[in-house]
């Protein structure tokens, strides 16, 4: 298993109505150094409950790779962007990676640097 990585990494969830409006959400993040790495995934289906009715969905799930200290830039863009009136945007911790993964991931995003 890799040593855990004394960098605060974290993956950031977003859903989409459309194809589109995720690969633009995605560049823009990347362009701006506010992600490494978007994945978009998809088709999804997505089941929730909004305003009293349960809702089945058709959606694209983006899967953010960033540093935390990122978090509060990357959720503001995303909600700038975003069509929905509360998008999910949610945060999970990054607790290992591989050291060449994790390097290329802090150099790619706002900074550029590796803290050593």
């Amino acid at each position: 298993m890799p040593p855990r990585t004394p960098h605060r990494l974290i993956a950031v969830l977003t859903t989409t109505a459309t194809e589109q409006q995720a690969a633009a959400i995605a560049r823009t993040l990347v362009d701006e150094r506010l992600a490494a790495c978007v994945n978009i995934v998809g088709p999804i289906r997505s089941v929730y409950r909004w305003r009293a009715a349960v809702e089945d969905e058709r959606e694209f799930l983006l899967v953010i790779k960033t540093r935390a200290t990122l978090y509060v830039k990357a959720e503001s863009r995303i909600r700038q962007l975003h069509s929905y009136e509360v998008p999910e945007v949610i945060c999970l911790p990054i607790g290992r990676g591989a050291p060449p993964y994790v390097k290329w991931l802090l150099e790619s995003t706002a900074g550029g640097r590796v803290a050593k």
